[in-house]
């Protein structure tokens, strides 16, 4: 195994890491890296996730200039929790996530221009909050983004399950037992990505700090993402935005559709799409130095020609 870049797992001396109310009084826990002009980076990470997870990302777009800004979504990370068991990730509504988002986007202080980064979950809500108006950025990125979930079953009969399993019982139950998804027999670096150095990043934050990790999803936030993703593929605001969109898709993703990615992607009337084949995981920022500085690269590309 490589060794790991000690950006990676240290959080970096001129940043910040505190705690954000937002309006209804829920505590985020809050990244903060100033930058030096050349504009500001606002960044979710998906459903589980922490911010570390993209401190080598960060390091790269800060070394370029961008005041870099994250926070853990409410229910999950270093933000509390939304089920009585700290290890389900739970939501009634994602409504909530989408308040959190422009709570956060109103307070930023960050330089012009801004940019809304997303990835998978992260990536849903980006997209979401920019049908609604919630945020307005200069422009936008998502990666891997959530935009239709991965089933055993098929998305239609999924979602039908989901429903069912959320009226059985407790809605905030976990919906499987471990792993990504249910009934994987891929392990679940497989699903994340093929770099075990990248990977192993993620085990060592949560041995330091153990209350930040998070385990499956309940039946509820199944029910939420099925009926979140499905209405957003029919969203007619899609051919209405105005915002330029950059997405990155994984054609072998395990986790998020590829094929719903590319549908909206042609709704889009601002949209570039860069794919990636069998050598990316789900985790396309998190991959081996070929996949991720080809990605990075595209991103940059396309910052530089978009918001100049």
């Amino acid at each position: 195994m490589n060794t790991p870049a000690p950006i990676r797992r240290a959080i970096p001396a001129d940043a910040t890491v505190a705690r954000w109310s937002t309006p209804d009084g829920w505590q985020l826990r809050r990244f903060d890296w100033p930058g030096n002009g050349r504009g500001g980076i606002l960044f979710q990470a998906g459903r589980g996730d922490v911010f570390e997870k993209y401190l080598e990302a960060f390091e790269h777009w800060h070394r370029a200039g961008w005041s870099i800004t994250a926070f853990d979504w409410r229910g999950q990370g270093g933000s509390g929790r939304l089920a009585p068991d700290p290890h389900v990730g739970h939501a009634d509504d994602f409504a909530p996530f989408i308040a959190d988002l422009k709570a956060v986007w109103q307070d930023w202080d960050a330089p012009s221009p801004r940019v809304a980064m997303g990835h998978s979950m992260g990536a849903h809500l980006v997209l979401q909050a920019l049908l609604e108006g919630a945020i307005e950025p200069d422009a936008a990125v998502l990666i891997a983004p959530m935009l239709g979930l991965k089933s055993p079953l098929g998305a239609r009969a999924g979602e039908w399950l989901a429903q069912l399993m959320r009226r059985l019982g407790d809605p905030a139950r976990a919906a499987w037992k471990g792993n990504e998804r249910p009934a994987s027999r891929r392990q679940r670096q497989q699903l994340l990505t093929s770099d075990a150095s990248r990977y192993a990043d993620e085990q060592w934050w949560y041995e330091q700090e153990p209350a930040i990790k998070l385990g499956p999803p309940s039946w509820s936030w199944l029910v939420q993402a099925f009926a979140s993703t499905r209405a957003q593929r029919a969203d007619s605001r899609l051919a209405t935005l105005a915002t330029p969109i950059l997405m990155l898709v994984a054609k072998k993703d395990g986790l998020v559709d590829p094929r719903a990615a590319l549908q909206v992607a042609r709704q889009l009337p601002h949209s570039e799409v860069r794919r990636f084949g069998g050598e990316s995981a789900h985790e396309i920022l998190r991959e081996t130095d070929v996949v991720r500085d080809r990605a990075l690269a595209a991103i940059d590309q396309f910052l530089a020609t978009r918001v100049p």
